[in-house]
């Protein structure tokens, strides 16, 4: 069986790789690292870049955790044992440039240990997804994102792109604005062995789709960093980060569970952009490429 050290060795592998990677894309910022220890048990490595040639402010996070649930999360994820053990790797990058798209990813792991060995199946899954939140859609580099993420997941389980990408669509979905956060990706939790799939096989998946970020976003970076841009459009991609704040602020499930465990509030807010702003009642000039993206903003589509 999969140890939680090896699994937790391997994530922080996956973010010194991609903290490499990016540094090397930017060309100018660095990352500032941050080691934290939890006051429940365990900590992590906090990464943050900022004031880049693209990159505006982005973070890749490492934690591992370990303690006490609280009794509102032991409701939620509807568990009775009170210790747990996470560990995971958290991404989000905010370009400077509003043809280049927001992006998200997370992969995860999640145990109770006092569960192991009581004659019942373990209580551990994995979880995670990778999403896309353009300030502008174009439909090519839509197409290469879902097209790739579909690769890595076809790899695996032929019909993983298709639960997960349904779940993305539902998961990053803002109620109140009845509109998508952007054009998805995929999202998935509580994956567990079964039949058909070894606890192996899904370590590896998850490590694939963390190894599948960096070849997936500096294709789309080096596609759209030296186009011109407008003020107007960059007053756009404002606008369009206070949805993404709303929907990370209201219903991200990360974000409630690293609030609710008495995590580090500088690494669980990191996926907050510098700027954004929220014009009143704005409406979108009718045939405009913000009307178009506005209009492909919904659940369903399918781009791969």
């Amino acid at each position: 069986m999969i140890s939680k050290e090896q699994i937790s060795a391997d994530y922080q592998q996956i973010q010194d790789e991609i903290c490499a990677a990016l540094e090397l894309t930017d060309s100018k910022a660095r990352f500032e690292e941050e080691k934290w220890e939890r006051d429940g048990g365990g900590g992590g490595r906090t990464r943050i870049i900022q004031n880049g040639n693209i990159f505006e402010k982005g973070g890749v996070n490492f934690s591992a955790v370990h303690g006490q649930l609280p009794e509102n999360m032991k409701t939620a994820l509807q568990v009775k044992e009170d210790d747990f053990f996470a560990t995971g790797v958290s991404i989000v990058i905010h370009p400077n440039h509003p043809m280049v798209p927001i992006i998200h990813m997370n992969i995860r792991y999640f145990e109770m240990p006092s569960s192991f060995g009581n004659g019942h199946q373990p209580l551990r899954w994995f979880g995670g997804g990778i999403d896309l939140t353009p300030h502008y859609i174009i439909d090519a580099d839509a197409q290469h994102f879902h097209s790739s993420v579909k690769a890595v997941c076809d790899a695996y389980h032929h019909d993983f792109y298709h639960r997960f990408k349904l779940w993305a669509d539902d998961y990053f979905y803002i109620k109140h604005r009845n509109e998508t956060r952007g054009i998805g990706g995929i999202f998935y939790d509580r994956l567990t062995a079964n039949d058909e799939l070894s606890w192996d096989t899904i370590f590896e998946f998850s490590k694939a789709l963390g190894r599948s970020f960096i070849p997936v976003y500096t294709e789309l970076v080096e596609r759209n960093r030296h186009a011109s841009f407008t003020e107007e459009q960059q007053l756009w991609q404002y606008q369009r980060r206070s949805r993404y704040t709303e929907f990370n602020l209201v219903y991200d499930a990360g974000t409630k569970f690293g609030l609710e465990t008495n995590g580090r509030i500088e690494s669980i807010l990191m996926s907050l952009p510098p700027t954004a702003k929220w014009l009143y009642n704005y409406q979108a000039t009718p045939g405009s490429e913000e009307e178009r993206t506005l209009s492909l903003l919904k659940k369903g589509i399918n781009w791969a």
